[in-house]
């Protein structure tokens, strides 16, 4: 499975990595790299969690457009 996720740096300097498809899914690590592979990992953890408890594997997620 393919998964959109996004990347970030907070204001500590920890790289946060979030799976929007797949509710409470985030990771963090000190780079990019740690981060994408430690998101990787949750991803892992949060489908196999959502599907031991009913629950739907993923949300719903569009890309929409807006003018500016």
């Amino acid at each position: 499975m393919t998964f959109t996720v996004t990347i970030v740096r907070d204001e500590t300097g920890a790289w946060v990595a979030e799976c929007p498809a797949i509710p409470g899914c985030v990771s963090q690590g000190s780079t990019k790299a740690e981060a994408l592979k430690s998101i990787r990992e949750a991803i892992g953890l949060c489908l196999e969690v959502r599907a031991e408890r009913g629950l739907p594997l993923t949300i719903e997620t569009r890309q929409v457009e807006v003018a500016v």
